[in-house]
């Protein structure tokens, strides 16, 4: 497992000795393979899982009356998570930098975003910046936090990847566009057009128990996409933030923003391949025993 936390370590060796005797072909591998899967993307998730049971847990039980303010509670309470993904080593040092990095870029759009009116906060609290509280950061974070877990957690390999400075080009022109559509031609159906041509070609790989998943990497970002677009249905849903049409009443999110995610995603898989530069596939047979590598 690349870059995995001791905790991690001592969980993968756990797990290889406790699969060690189970079926290779028929139904049952099969099952093991699909709980492996969710189990791996449940660990990949769990910053995001945990911020957004407190969000819907803040709309379900949290008092309306009470002292500290709701997106103040929601804001100490995403700090509260941080510290403890660190401090019990489920992330590392090098995916913090690149968190930070997540929450400071959407950050910055969130504050540009809110002034324009493309959604708007409950006007609550003091740890804000101007309209925005200081926990929508972290859902940006969130989706780093996942991003390098996943990348790790299934050892992921590409073929044919593009030239990294090409993809940073297209990454900075996405995160432009986010902003310059309010003034200017909006370029998301050209920035599709050409994300779809640049990792047309890509072909991911990701390990998983004793098979390894096989697909074209638009197909990938297009699931995580969606996979945060019901997220984002969870999270307005609790009032986290809202869209101009959800403010007389909730209902679920346009499906276009989709493609908002998607793009969003390609800009998340940049900033992680400058931190793990995409490599070829390791074969199984060159693959290191987890077990052993504990036990060094």
């Amino acid at each position: 497992m690349r870059q995995s936390t001791p905790l991690e370590r001592r969980i993968d060796a756990a797990a290889h000795r406790f699969l060690a005797g189970a079926p290779e072909t028929g139904v049952k591998a099969a099952i093991v393979e699909v709980t492996v899967f969710v189990l791996k993307q449940g660990w990949a998730c769990i910053f995001g899982a945990a911020l957004l049971a407190v969000i819907v847990a803040a709309r379900l039980w949290y008092p309306d009356d009470a002292a500290l303010a709701r997106n103040d509670a929601l804001t100490l309470a995403a700090i509260a998570i941080q510290i403890i993904m660190v401090s019990t080593r489920l992330e590392t040092g090098r995916e913090l930098w690149v968190i930070v990095l997540f929450h400071l870029t959407g950050t910055a759009m969130e504050l540009f975003k809110t002034d324009v009116g493309s959604w708007s906060y409950d006007a609550e609290g003091v740890l804000r910046i101007g309209a925005v509280p200081l926990f929508s950061g972290f859902m940006y974070a969130a989706v780093g936090s996942y991003m390098v877990r996943v990348y790790r957690l299934f050892d992921l390999g590409f073929t044919r990847y593009p030239r990294r400075w090409i993809t940073a080009i297209v990454a900075a022109l996405i995160y432009a566009n986010f902003f310059t559509h309010h003034w200017i031609w909006d370029l998301r159906w050209v920035l599709l057009l050409i994300v779809v041509v640049l990792w047309a070609r890509t072909v991911m790989y990701a390990r998983n128990w004793r098979r390894a998943i096989r697909m074209p990497l638009p197909a990938a970002f297009a699931g995580v996409a969606l996979f945060i677009y019901l997220a984002e249905n969870i999270a307005t849903w609790a009032g986290a933030w809202a869209y101009p049409d959800q403010l007389a009443g909730w209902h679920p999110v346009s499906i276009t923003k989709l493609v908002s995610w998607f793009l969003l995603m390609i800009i998340s898989v940049v900033l992680v391949a400058w931190v793990y530069p995409p490599r070829p596939p390791v074969p199984r047979e060159q693959e290191t025993s987890p077990v052993q590598d504990e036990s060094a």
